[in-house]
């Protein structure tokens, strides 16, 4: 085919006929059908081995396209490029010069044309415009006058222009200019001079060289202005000959691209002939290559899937695909004992994780943990408890941002790694405040590098009031021990000295009464201080007794509202009576207590801001629900302290001026003995008020309605 495609070259001529080389495509053509039956058989196995997805058809397929690929683009390479030469060569015969040559040929003589042709439009326009003109001044225009006129206008258009008349409809000369002989005057037809009503008429004169125009005056009747033009008529001539040259020319260019493309299918079948026997040399290699590899990678994905007994077959020889085979097999066998070995690993720290978490989740103490960086990585679920914490959140963010109270601490840590820290850190959260025992120290691995601080902490609130409650409740017992005994010698005597001496003063007797009044007002209120001593030292034992809850909180309302007429009092919940087992007495004096202080709170309020239109109120809200009755008494009043509101609850401890600080003790020594919570919370603002106030919780078990309860609003 090679040898017949070349013979058929050398002796192919442009003007002879082509069926030669249209056979030899022919024969190129049945060829290439041979070679592609052959190669569709290899490529039909192929695809139904990928389709089966079995082991090495992607890497057959691949070194297949490779092959094919291989022959495929120097190949057709070549074919272009010997496209691209022969274009080449016929260039010297389609050159773009040669076209250039024409084509600016065709250009200058239609240009010429073009200008000849304006030009002599315009100055039929130019003379008719004057000629109209001058009718149009209110002058009436003779034939006579025509020739004047025409002599006249005929200088301003001095351009070629040859001859110029003024004739009828039936093409009778009326009037003509200087130099327009009748012997030169070519009569133009009826039918142009209809015409040229619609549009001005060009008339092509080459055997002349002459170029002429007629229109129509507007201003006149049946009268029209016809004028020629000096024109080269060789160069108009030479139009024609050039427009026929080039037809010649395209028709040439036109078989050309027939020639290139038949020489381009020829190619092209050559190109694909050998593209088809490289692809086919191409799968017979790759199958050859492809069957170790895609054994091997069967039992790749054998043991993708687990099975690590799988064992590939070595083959003899020491190429690279047998040592392949052995290399895999060694692998798989290290491979298998070393997951053995991880899954008994895994197992062990499992088993210690679920023993560290099960540790962590059942310690009452706060812990966390840090890496380097103080970034949080474990919290348990007592430390989000005691700092009110998302455990899902709480995980990578630093300590400063989560627990701000803690950094003062953890930088004392970060400067003596080697040394732990501890001390108490007050926290508030949620409104509540809270004494935290902390704890910080770093975590070194075996080579004593840091990896990482532990922090635990516990509530030590209820611990620390506990200790000065103790404390004071011996001071209590002392204190009042040693003044008791002699306030009332005191107070005898004073009254016998006023008696006995006020008769042997005379006029300094009332002076000796005032001296007496104070010695034994002084004395009352040291034995009241006692008596506030000896109860909180040593509270009675309850007596308890059936008693309404409901009535005793009225009670206690009723009492604090007749001595605080400006304050509006609201009682808020279960009207029905709540009935439970309590000390009476002990009771009522805890809740006079707390909505005395809420009147108190309110009083400091009006105090410290003066001219403010503030109106005090209280709001008491009783709560029943699964035996717990819940009574919070709300104010909008100074509210509490920001700092220290654990220690409220201890002795002596009081924001007020004229407080003793041993109200709120005594009243949670007295709920406490009832089984019951005292709890300090801010208040929501309510009412008109838009601050925030002060809340006192008492919570109390073991009640009941005995009837049907539902909520109100009564204002008491």
């Amino acid at each position: 085919m090679v040898l017949v495609t070349y013979l058929a070259l050398s002796s192919f001529k442009l003007h002879s006929s082509s069926v030669t080389l249209r056979l030899i495509i022919l024969a190129d053509l049945v060829y290439v059908l041979v070679v592609t039956a052959a190669v569709s058989q290899r490529i039909f196995s192929i695809i139904s081995a990928r389709r089966a997805k079995s082991a090495g058809s992607r890497l057959h397929s691949r070194l297949s396209a490779v092959f094919a690929f291989v022959a495929l683009l120097p190949t057709v390479l070549v074919a272009i490029f010997a496209t691209i030469t022969l274009n080449i060569g016929l260039e010297g015969w389609f050159s773009e010069r040669v076209r250039d040559v024409v084509g600016a040929s065709l250009s200058a003589a239609e240009a010429y044309e073009a200008e000849q042709r304006n030009d002599l439009i315009s100055d039929l326009q130019l003379m008719s415009n004057f000629l109209n003109q001058q009718s149009q001044g209110g002058n009436r225009i003779l034939d006579a006058d025509l020739v004047q006129l025409l002599g006249q206008v005929q200088p301003l258009v001095q351009r070629g222009l040859k001859e110029a008349y003024v004739i009828d409809g039936a093409g009778v000369i009326e009037a003509r200019g200087d130099r327009s002989y009748l012997f030169g005057y070519e009569q133009p037809s009826v039918e142009s001079i209809t015409e040229s009503h619609k549009t001005p008429m060009l008339f092509q004169d080459w055997s002349n060289n002459e170029f002429r125009a007629l229109m129509p005056l507007e201003a006149y009747i049946d009268r029209y202005l016809y004028i020629s033009r000096t024109v080269d008529g060789q160069i108009l001539g030479l139009l024609d000959d050039t427009k026929e040259t080039v037809a010649v020319y395209n028709q040439m260019e036109s078989e050309r691209g027939r020639v290139l493309f038949e020489l381009a299918l020829l190619y092209l079948g050559f190109a694909v002939i050998v593209i088809m026997s490289a692809i086919w040399i191409g799968l017979v290699f790759a199958e050859r290559l492809a069957q170790p590899v895609g054994r091997l990678a069967g039992a790749v994905q054998r043991v993708a899937s687990g099975d690590l007994e799988v064992r590939v077959r070595e083959e003899t020889g020491d190429d690279e695909i047998a040592m392949l085979g052995r290399v895999f097999n060694r692998m798989t066998r290290q491979v298998k004992k070393q997951r053995d070995d991880l899954i008994d690993a895994h197992e062990q720290t499992e088993s210690r994780r679920r023993l560290f978490d099960s540790v962590l989740s059942g310690v009452t103490a706060g812990v966390l943990g840090l890496n380097r960086r103080g970034e949080v990585e474990v919290v348990n679920s007592a430390a989000a408890r005691l700092l009110n914490l998302d455990l899902a959140d709480a995980s990578g963010q630093a300590l400063d941002d989560l627990v701000p109270e803690f950094t003062h601490l953890f930088r004392q840590v970060e400067l003596k790694p080697n040394v732990a820290q501890q001390q108490e850190v007050n926290l508030k959260r949620a409104g509540t405040a809270e004494v935290l025992l902390v704890r910080i120290a770093s975590r070194v691995n075996a080579d004593n590098m840091l990896e990482g601080y532990v922090v635990t902490f516990d509530d030590v609130t209820d611990l620390v009031s506990a200790q000065r409650m103790a404390a004071w409740g011996d001071v209590a017992r002392r204190i009042a021990h040693e003044i008791k005994n002699p306030l009332t010698p005191i107070q005898l005597s004073a009254e016998r000295v006023r008696r006995k001496f006020s008769p042997m003063l005379g006029d300094q007797a009332t002076e000796l009464s005032e001296y007496t009044d104070v010695i034994i007002r002084q004395t009352n209120d040291l034995r009241r201080i006692v008596d506030e001593f000896s109860k909180f030292a040593r509270m009675p034992e309850p007596e308890l007794k059936k008693c309404d809850l409901t009535q005793l909180v009225k009670d206690a309302i009723l009492l604090q509202k007749t001595a605080m007429e400006e304050t509006t009092f609201e009682l808020v919940g279960v009207k029905d009576p709540i009935f439970g087992r309590f000390d009476e007495t002990m009771i009522m004096q805890a809740l006079t207590n707390l909505v005395k202080n809420a009147g108190e709170a309110t009083e400091s309020y009006t105090r410290t801001h003066p001219g403010e239109h503030y109106i005090p109120e209280i709001r008491v809200l009783v709560e029943h629900a699964d035996g717990t009755t819940r009574i919070r008494i709300q104010d909008n009043g100074i509210g509490l302290p920001e700092h220290h509101r654990s220690r409220l609850f201890e002795p002596y401890v009081t924001h007020r001026e004229s407080g003793t600080g041993l109200g709120l003790s005594i009243v949670k020594k007295i709920v406490e003995e009832h089984g019951g919570t005292l709890e300090l919370f801010d208040a929501p603002a309510f009412g008109r008020a838009k601050h925030v106030g002060a809340e006192a919780c008492i919570t109390l078990p073991n009640t009941s309605i005995e009837q049907a309860t539902s909520k109100i609003v009564a204002a008491t």
